[in-house]
């Protein structure tokens, strides 16, 4: 087996929106890095904004399978490439409410407080709406957590029917305010405003996605470097098992190592503790920083999501670009019910052929018709950690996904107030779909992080407590799923994880930084 020789001040494993942000902080002070994506650089194509090739064909997700509780095999939708899942992004950048980092008492259990305040984590909010460049408007978001200083960039600002929709809500009492989104649209940017922004690529680079805000301007340092189509079987410790030495890749068949001193997977909630999974060995017998709290692969959560279509049959709707408005008056303790409901937020503008590919039976013309005269909402709900909703490999090596949903009764009285709502405001016929194990985009949990290392993969700055040397750096740290989109918090973390490599482990030395 090849030993490939260079030496890096920190090898990251997953080029997505942790692995980017880390590699952009850390090349951006001065560090050495190399980042290790599975995946190639996704082509900028016409079919990018195909229904047909992305809903139906599928061509661009994963051709892996994975296996649920019961062994049954499916396709989850889940990307390969640099950039992640977040060149496939809906772009809502939001915060987590200072309630989130607290304990938070839901219908059906308590979202667990985390090792960190809000307080602690807002600085590197900051940053991560930069990282993303972020458009909204502060201060509208009625549960909205203290912030220092406004967006980077103004709201997109809405389309007449969606405009329309803002005033009706606001006079019902509500408080909708423009949902924060990442996309290029400024003078001289790339947006269009399009219909193909939510569940697509993007074709022209408009999409702030991690690829494009995070990887590529972390490559420009210099200090950056990027090998693609080389997936990481496992990470190889010394004889103590206290430190991480190198991975084993991959690359056109053949296997090879890759020594070095600092290592960080951000493969993503499920591909990272599938990692470490994969690197049990005698002194980590249950799998790699797992011997304190055998809560590796444990505490999976996806978020509780259905996709909506309020249908005004007399009236066709001529919105292009709908992924603008949001609403959180029932994210907390509300008018409705005394716990929390979850988020409210314009999803991308769907085309009849993207319900037809899950929907069996059902002609497309007829999706069509709908889809030209509806109004299209994610409603989304926290599910709560449950440490048998977890991910495992089983024998053959394929990746066990055992997920049980939890919360649904919040989740869906949400959308039956929702639906209450939408009737009210002149759309009569309502078409729901609640998403199912396949849908992985929120993916999040398997390696908490915590105070305790008896129950916690990894401490506050997301260091497995079992391994001095190794980080995990994608929405595995989570300790709970919240109702609000994760990028920005990962980022956020990303961000803050960075900070104190520089500061306590790499320790970038002046020269070093100047050279970059």
């Amino acid at each position: 087996m090849d030993t490939i020789q260079k030496s890096y001040d920190a090898i990251i494993i997953g080029a997505g929106v942790g692995g980017g942000a880390m590699a952009n902080m850390l090349a951006k002070a001065g560090a050495k890095v190399l980042v290790i994506e599975r995946g190639t650089r996704l082509p900028r194509e016409a079919d990018n904004w195909s229904v047909k090739v992305v809903f139906h064909e599928r061509r661009y997700a994963t051709k892996e399978t994975w296996r649920d509780k019961d062994g049954i095999e499916f396709n989850p939708s889940t990307y390969y490439y640099v950039g992640g899942n977040s060149k496939f992004f809906g772009t809502a950048t939001l915060r987590f409410r200072v309630e989130d980092f607290q304990d938070l008492q839901h219908e059906e259990g308590v979202a667990p407080a985390w090792p960190i305040s809000y307080a602690e984590l807002a600085p590197y909010y900051d940053v991560a709406e930069q990282l993303f460049g972020t458009h909204g408007t502060a201060g509208l978001d009625p549960c909205e957590p203290p912030r220092s200083g406004p967006m980077p960039y103004p709201a997109v600002g809405h389309d007449p029917e969606i405009q329309a929709i803002d005033a009706k809500l606001r006079s019902k009492g509500l408080r909708p305010f423009p949902l924060p989104v990442a996309v290029d649209y400024h003078p001289g940017g790339k947006c269009i405003r399009c219909k193909t922004c939510d569940g697509f690529a993007c074709k022209l680079g408009a999409k702030n996605d991690a690829e494009v805000r995070m990887v590529d301007p972390a490559i420009e340092t210099g200090n950056v470097d990027l090998v693609l189509k080389s997936l990481v079987h496992r990470l190889i410790t010394d004889d103590s098992g206290r430190k991480v030495t190198g991975v084993e890749i991959e690359q056109d068949g053949q296997k090879k190592i890759v020594n070095g001193d600092l290592f960080i997977s951000s493969a993503g909630a499920i591909n990272s503790a599938a990692l470490l999974l994969r690197s049990a060995n005698a002194k980590h017998p249950k799998g790699l920083g797992n011997n304190s709290s055998d809560q590796l692969g444990r505490n999976y959560m996806a978020h509780n999501n259905t996709a909506m279509m309020a249908v005004n049959p007399f009236k066709k709707n001529t919105v292009v670009f709908q992924k603008s408005l949001c609403i959180n008056d029932f994210y907390l303790a509300n008018s409705v019910k005394p716990y929390p409901l979850g988020n409210v937020q314009g999803l991308g503008k769907l085309q009849g052929g993207m319900l037809t590919a899950n929907m069996r039976g059902i002609p497309e013309w007829l999706m069509d018709w709908f889809a030209t005269r509806s109004v299209d909402w994610w409603i989304m709900s926290e599910d709560l950690p449950d440490p048998n909703n977890r991910v495992s490999i089983d024998s053959d090596g394929k990746i066990r996904l055992a997920y049980t949903a939890n919360n649904l009764k919040s989740h869906g009285e949400l959308v039956k107030h929702w639906s209450r709502i939408m009737r009210e405001l002149g759309y009569p016929i309502i078409i729901t779909q609640k998403m199912d194990i396949k849908v992985a985009m929120h993916q999040c949990g398997t390696a908490r992080f915590g105070k305790d290392p008896a129950t916690s993969v990894l401490d506050p700055f997301c260091r497995a407590w079992d391994v001095d040397n190794l980080y995990v750096v994608d929405a595995s740290f989570l300790p709970s799923s919240t109702a609000v989109n994760p990028s920005l918090t990962i980022a956020a973390q990303a961000v803050r994880t960075a900070e104190h490599i520089l500061k306590d482990v790499v320790k970038v030395t002046p020269a070093k930084k100047n050279a970059a």
